[in-house]
Parts: C-alpha cells; structure tokens; sequence
C-alpha cells in the first residue's frame, strides 16, 4: 500500500468533478501534501453515494489526454479520450459515426480491426479501443494545414535571419543586397506563420467543445442497457 499513487488536492478535485460531473464540497480528509489514495477517495465517495467505479474511471482518466495540446504555445491539436463500461453494440457504433459525420461535416472512413473500430478523416480521428479495464473512445485531431504553413514560416525566417547575420558580418556577398532581401522575405515569413497560427485559437476552441459534446452523448448510450438503442 506503501507504493500506491496518491492525488493531491487539486487532483482529488477533479476526479471528483469527472466523476459527479460538477463540483464536489466533499472535504479533504489528508492534508494536502500528503494526498489521498485512490482507496481513500472512494471511501468518502461512499458515503454520499458516488460509486466507486466512476472515481476509479475519472483517476484513469487523469493520464489520458484531455483537451488542447499545445506547441511552441499555440493549439495545433484537440483530444478527449472518454472510458466506456463496455463494447459499443453494432447500432450504437453506427449512430456515433452518423454524430461524427454530422458533427464535423465529413464522410470520414470506417473501419474495423478486430476489436477496435475506428472512423478518420484526415487528421480527425474516433477510436474505439478495448483496454485492460474494458473501452474507450479516443477523440483528436491536428491542425495539419496550419502546421505547414507554420513550418514554411519558420523555414523562411530562419533563411533571411542568416542572410541578415551574413550581411553584417560583410560575408558572402554585398551587404546592401543580402540586407535588402532580409527586409523583403522577413515579412513574408512572418505573414505565412501568421496565416497558420491566427486561426488556431478559434479552431481548437470549436473542435474542443464539439468533442466535448459527442463525448457527453456517448455517456448518454452507455447508461442504456446495451439492447436498449436497438428498441428505440
């Protein structure tokens, strides 16, 4: 027990917000440095009735990614993985591929390997995978186009800084020219890396919340029994 992982305050805050899916006022029984196991946590759970199952999930769910991974500071990719209690059935894997479709407005590509089954579009990808403790759906995507427009930027201004630098240093051709083509392709560097980063807050934050919600909506499937969507 000695090895076992404990939470810190903000860590048991958020299990229990994941796994009540608000804000808990249920009180801290360790301090804050020393933490809480995951044992702990789920006997104050008992008490007011959170399962234990939903706290060990929203635990789990802490090493996954979440949300929106940055590079160099800026949004170029969304993920949201959601743990499932069980197999999506045949009708349920078909209605969330028609919430994908018309979620993201794309076809996409179906395709099932074994057990894991999987819709893409490009870089837009739903996985539905089994794991040690049972399935999960793994939701992301990467802003490919603004990446490259992002590395072209870069490769621009990396080349007329060298030209600058050569210029002064009076190295590899006349100063003036070697000057005059920095002040001309250095603003073009800088507009195509801003072509690609000045859309990405907006992107991530659209992308974010409609995972969001098709993660909500594959909660709402799994609280039915598994022959219930095929009644409906």
């Amino acid at each position: 027990m000695d090895g076992e992982r404990r939470f810190s305050e903000a860590e048991v805050e958020e299990i229990l917000r994941r796994a009540t899916d608000r804000k808990s006022g249920l009180p801290a029984r360790r301090d804050a440095q020393e933490g809480m196991t995951l044992g702990e946590l789920q006997e104050i759970g008992d008490q007011v009735g959170i399962p234990a199952e939903a706290l060990a999930d929203a635990a789990r769910s802490l090493d996954r990614p979440q949300g929106i991974q940055r590079t160099l500071g800026l949004p170029l990719t969304v993920e949201r993985t959601v743990t499932l209690s069980r197999d999506l059935t045949d009708l349920e894997w078909e209605l969330l591929v028609g919430d994908l479709r018309e979620t993201f407005r794309a076809r996409g590509k179906v395709q099932q390997l074994g057990r894991l089954r999987q819709w893409t579009n490009g870089n837009l990808h739903a996985l539905v995978e089994p794991t040690q403790d049972g399935f999960r759906l793994r939701l992301g995507t990467t802003k490919g186009d603004a990446r490259q427009l992002m590395a072209a930027g870069g490769v621009i201004l990396t080349f007329v800084t060298l030209l600058a630098v050569l210029g002064l240093l009076g190295v590899g051709g006349e100063p003036e020219k070697l000057l005059r083509a920095f002040s001309i392709l250095g603003p073009v560097g800088v507009a195509v890396f801003a072509a690609g980063a000045i859309r990405l807050p907006g992107w991530a934050r659209t992308r974010e919340a409609q995972m969001d919600a098709i993660a909500e909506r594959v909660k709402g499937m799994m609280a039915l029994p598994p022959g219930d969507a095929e009644s409906e």
